[in-house]
């Protein structure tokens, strides 16, 4: 384990700066986040605090003439009451929020501060923490892809929903027509100004390292690595006997990008062929985020399906869950099925299944291709088709071995405590700024 020897006199003091509080708004990043806070603060020498941000959405946490509070009186969680927030440019216009933060880092006095995100918190407070702590360690993880593209982080062309590689100005002014070409190419500026404060990027898979490589961001600057959990399983193995591996789960948010309409199409399919020896549970929640059309498509999927003799029922929906569900929702499962439309970084659900050994069926895009090995772990199926959706869920119902091979394949996922430790030799690691010493 590595210990943090350049101020013995003191614990490193770590600053984590988080999207959204994981117990306020489910997500991967605030997770992650979450899960190296809990890790961090197991480790000897280390002494980390939480940032998280709340919008809105949240408004009993407001308070008259607060700005940062904390949270729960849970030691060391504090929330950042994001106001009025500049979806375009990135930033909190309130003043009275930068002095909050600014005050608040005076207090805190981070030797390391790692951001999470920018979403909400603003991507100005990579530069103004240079510029009151310059000799703290700035890391941030890309989680995704806010930077590059401006229609939601997701490069995921809104003219057709194909998939994009290369953003451009007039690529992106097509995408958001109400914005000019000009104003991507600012908007590019304003991004990697901010960025020249980091002194480290990580990201959880290589895929990204090329996206953002292609974009200007000096891959020799970007280090890997794997989102780490906490083990849910409690050591307990998952794998039972069976006479058909035909129950497939979904676990996730029911927005469009997690590519859940793919599955009820798939099923469609499957009844329309003949094939109905098969059962898909759906756990999740934040349909409201979805789209419109999206939203009402799944609803009256499910009315028609809540309608059907119980012995004619495919589909079950279970709803939302906490992590000390997940055991019990594991278990009623064979396979995990994720359909993400976009690149989905990483995919915390897949490590999810790993830990109770069920093997995963995902969109061939990639985080997911990434890790998921075809044949091997798990299968892989067309990012968006559901007829290919259809046929895999299909074989994996009917093919003798297919699963008992799978399960012996996969590799148990990355800890918490394997990834803290990895974070903190970066925190160690990490070169001082050059504005330090300019």
């Amino acid at each position: 384990m590595a210990t943090y020897s350049a101020m013995p006199e003191r614990p490193l003091k770590v600053l984590l700066v988080s999207l959204f509080h994981p117990e306020l708004v489910r997500g991967g990043a605030q997770q992650v986040c979450y899960e190296l806070f809990q890790g961090l603060k197991d480790m000897p020498g280390v002494e980390p605090v939480l940032l998280a941000s709340v919008d809105d959405s949240v408004p009993a946490l407001y308070k008259s003439g607060a700005r940062i509070t904390g949270f729960d009186r849970r030691p060391d969680e504090y929330v950042f009451l994001s106001r009025n927030y500049d979806y375009t440019w990135h930033r909190v216009p309130d003043p009275f929020m930068i002095d909050a933060y600014v005050e608040f880092l005076r207090l805190i006095r981070p030797d390391v501060v790692h951001f999470h995100h920018f979403l909400t918190l603003g991507i100005d407070l990579l530069t103004i923490t240079r510029r009151i702590l310059p000799k703290a360690r700035i890391v941030f993880t890309l989680h995704e892809f806010l930077s590059i593209c401006a229609a939601d982080g997701q490069m995921v062309r809104k003219t057709d929903k194909s998939l994009c590689t290369q953003p451009s100005g007039v690529r992106c002014h097509q995408c958001l027509p109400h914005l000019s070409p000009d104003f991507f190419f600012l908007r590019e500026m304003w991004m990697k100004k901010h960025f020249d404060a980091v002194d480290v990027f990580t990201t959880p898979t290589r895929f990204m390292v090329d996206h953002f490589a292609k974009w200007g961001l000096d891959p020799n600057r970007i280090t890997v690595v794997g989102n780490g959990q906490a083990d849910y399983s409690g050591g307990v193995s998952y794998v039972e006997e069976r006479e058909s591996r035909n129950r497939f789960g979904f676990f996730g948010q029911l927005v469009d990008n997690k590519g859940v309409h793919v599955i009820l199409e798939a099923v469609e399919l499957l009844r329309g062929s003949g094939f109905t020896d098969f059962v898909v549970e759906i756990n999740g929640d934040n349909l409201r985020y979805a789209s419109e059309p999206r939203r009402k498509a799944f609803e009256a999927f499910m009315e028609r399906e809540v309608a059907r003799a119980p012995e004619e029922q495919n589909v079950v929906m279970n709803g939302s869950y906490h992590v000390d569900q997940l055991a019990s929702r594991m278990s009623r499962v064979d396979w995990c099925i994720v359909p993400s439309v976009w690149w989905e970084i990483f995919g915390l659900v897949i490590s999810e299944a790993w830990m109770f050994k069920r093997p995963v069926i995902a969109s061939n895009v990639g985080g997911m291709k990434e890790r998921i090995r075809h044949e091997v772990d798990g299968l892989h199926f067309n990012v968006g088709d559901a007829r290919s959706l259809a046929e895999t869920m299909r074989r994996a119902c009917s093919e003798d071995g297919l699963w008992e091979r799978l399960v012996g394949g996969i590799r148990p996922p990355a800890s918490r405590e394997a990834m803290s430790e990895r974070f903190l030799e970066i925190y160690e690691s990490a070169a001082l700024p050059v504005a330090a010493s300019a």
